[in-house]
């Protein structure tokens, strides 16, 4: 299929892949909440499934597991076969985990489907900040990166609304149309223009460049192809990999270190606890009378609506003012919530002035769908460089895993050791340590592109390559430098 015309304009085309990514990330969002509908219902006496406090647990925290497993499978997909291949692989997963679900008859069937989904979500970690990030423009890029999380709180807010009306078996036979539909669109979407320069295909890479881009922006393509063209002449002279270089290069370890505090970060703001324990925290937070399905579902939409004002406001504001204004209020809200539930506890606040956590969730939960849980992902598709996209991305994407995994299966016993004005005071003092390395160690993005963020981390200005690089192309003639389709002009 020849993309060298389009009957689109370049914006549309990065609409429809972003599109095509967006569907599959609303069905992951879906696999996130799923628990908080599933679990009271798997309680209600007529359920065919019965379960335990320690099955509950389980069920909530296994897919963090697999997803763990899940991002370190999808390096060397994405890397051998494509993004394509990848976003396939994704699909055909997720739609196993539905149908195993829709059809379970114990809970050992239920955490299987669990267990599938963890591993389609694990394989879409990496891959949905690199695919975006790929496939658009710089001046769209941070808006449709954070469409990331716009969808994927969009589908938790979907499963908890339709969970709300229909069984779960419904719910999920509602669900499993989403990684179908994405599937279909999948079919209709190009291979990522930086694959194909890492393979050496550049008159493909050109082809479905200019499809996405126009022709207005040749100067980073020409800029990408230079540099790989680059890298594998110095490669060309190398007798074998060394990898005790290469992780000491600071383009490999200082955005694996820096995503994984920002992730890390991510999963500590809160998200992930709303999102498996909505009803259970707004009982421990207010009163155990409260209506917390209703107040679940209200911040459920409180966060599409911001997350919608999110792909706005990304392009208004520098990244890191935004990554640490939105950090600092999540700590306060954070303190605020520990602070008022210890002062109820001790007899001081009245119990039944619902309206003091009522207004601090939602602050803590401004701050997680506008900063939070959106920019790592806009973070995430922009600071790894190219040859080491897939292993770097998956690297730093099983801390996403890990944390999610230690927050959500640790809640329930830190609350009955130190009470939830506890808990929240621990993540409050993690997401200071998380803010306070990012400091250090995050550029600020918006507006380069990606070759130029690349360039930023080698420490050496735009077009000179790193001193073993270096050395190499100046026994080959080359002089160690790069020179780009603007030096030429």
């Amino acid at each position: 299929m020849s993309r060298k015309r389009s009957r689109f304009p370049p914006f549309l085309n990065q609409c429809f892949v972003t599109s095509a990514v967006s569907i599959n990330l609303i069905g992951h969002g879906a696999v996130l909440g799923f628990a908080a509908i599933l679990l009271p219902q798997l309680h209600q006496p007529l359920s065919d499934i019965r379960t335990n406090k320690s099955a509950d647990s389980w069920i909530a925290s296994v897919i963090c597991l697999t997803l763990l497993i899940g991002s370190f499978l999808a390096s060397p997909i994405m890397g051998r076969f494509g993004r394509k291949a990848a976003h396939y692989t994704i699909s055909v997963t997720a739609l196993a985990s539905w149908l195993t679900t829709l059809l379970a008859n114990s809970v050992e069937v239920v955490l299987i489907g669990r267990i599938i989904g963890g591993l389609s979500f694990g394989l879409m970690l990496p891959l949905r900040s690199i695919l975006i990030g790929e496939y658009t423009s710089p001046k769209y890029r941070g808006a449709f990166l954070t469409t990331i999380s716009l969808t994927q709180g969009f589908g938790i807010f979907f499963v908890h609304l339709i969970g709300s009306l229909l069984s779960w078996r419904r719910t999920a036979l509602v669900c499993l149309f989403l990684p179908f539909i994405s599937l279909v669109m999948i079919l209709f979407t190009p291979e990522s223009p930086s694959w194909l320069v890492s393979k050496g295909r550049y008159d493909e890479c050109r082809e479905v460049f200019h499809w996405l881009r126009g022709d207005e922006e040749n100067t980073e393509l020409e800029a990408m192809i230079g540099a790989r063209t680059n890298f594998e002449k110095t490669r060309r002279h190398q007798k074998k990999l060394d990898i005790k270089a290469i992780v000491q290069k600071p383009e490999f370890y200082k955005p694996i270190i820096l995503m994984v505090h920002v992730y890390a970060m991510g999963q500590l703001s809160g998200a992930a606890l709303i999102t498996a324990y909505g009803t259970t925290v707004m009982e421990l937070v207010m009163n155990p009378s409260v209506n917390s399905s209703a107040w679940m579902i209200g911040l459920d939409s409180q966060r599409v609506v911001v997350n919608t004002l999110a792909i706005f406001v990304i392009n208004w504001f520098k990244r890191r003012v935004m990554l640490f204004s939105t950090g600092v209020l999540c700590v306060a809200s954070h303190t605020a919530l520990a602070t008022y539930v210890y002062l109820k506890g001790q007899g001081v606040l009245s119990s039944e002035a619902i309206w003091i956590p009522g207004i601090l969730l939602n602050i803590q939960f401004f701050s997680v769908s506008i900063g939070m849980v959106p920019l790592p992902s806009v973070i995430g598709g922009e600071v790894f460089p190219l040859e080491y996209r897939s292993l770097a991305g998956s690297i730093s994407q099983a801390s996403v895993a890990g944390t999610m995994f230690l927050v959500l299966k640790t809640f329930p016993g830190l609350v009955d050791s130190i009470g939830i004005s506890g808990t929240y005071l621990v993540y409050a003092v993690l997401l200071t340590y998380c803010l306070s390395v990012i400091m250090y160690l995050m550029p600020e993005t918006k507006g380069r592109t990606l070759q130029e963020i690349e360039d930023g981390y080698t420490a050496v200005p735009g077009g000179v390559v790193v001193a073993e690089e270096s050395g190499s192309l100046k026994s080959n003639g080359e002089n160690g430098v790069i020179v780009s389709a603007e030096a030429k002009a």
